[in-house]
C-alpha cells in the first residue's frame, strides 16, 4: 500500500471513529433523558425528532500545492518514477 492508501485508510479510521463517538454519546444522553437525569440544557426540544445519521463523508482531500510538493518530493527521493508521478500529478489536478 502506498502513501496514498495510507492516507486514505487513516482519514477512514478517524471519520468512523468520530460517528462511533457521536453515536455513543447520543444514545447515552437518550438513556439520561428517560431517566430524567439529563441535564435541561441537553434534552432535545419535545418536537424534536432523531434524523438518520448520514453516510461517512469521503476522506477530506488534502490541499492540491501541498500534495504536489509531496509528490515533488517523492519523485526527487527515487521513490515515484516519473510517470507514477505523472500519474498522480494528473489526479491531483483532475485531468
Amino acid at each position: 500500500m502506498g502513501l496514498i492508501g495510507g492516507i486514505a485508510r487513516t482519514a477512514v479510521v478517524a471519520g468512523t471513529a468520530t460517528a462511533v463517538s457521536n453515536r455513543v454519546a447520543l444514545r447515552q444522553q437518550e438513556r439520561w433523558a428517560e431517566q430524567g437525569r439529563l441535564p435541561a440544557a441537553y434534552q432535545a426540544p419535545s418536537d424534536y425528532q432523531a434524523q438518520p445519521e448520514p453516510a461517512p463523508a469521503a476522506a477530506a482531500q488534502p490541499d492540491p500545492i501541498e500534495r504536489l510538493k509531496e509528490l515533488g518530493a517523492l519523485r526527487d527521493q527515487g521513490i515515484l518514477t516519473e510517470e507514477e508521478f505523472a500519474t498522480q500529478k494528473a489526479k491531483v489536478l483532475g485531468s
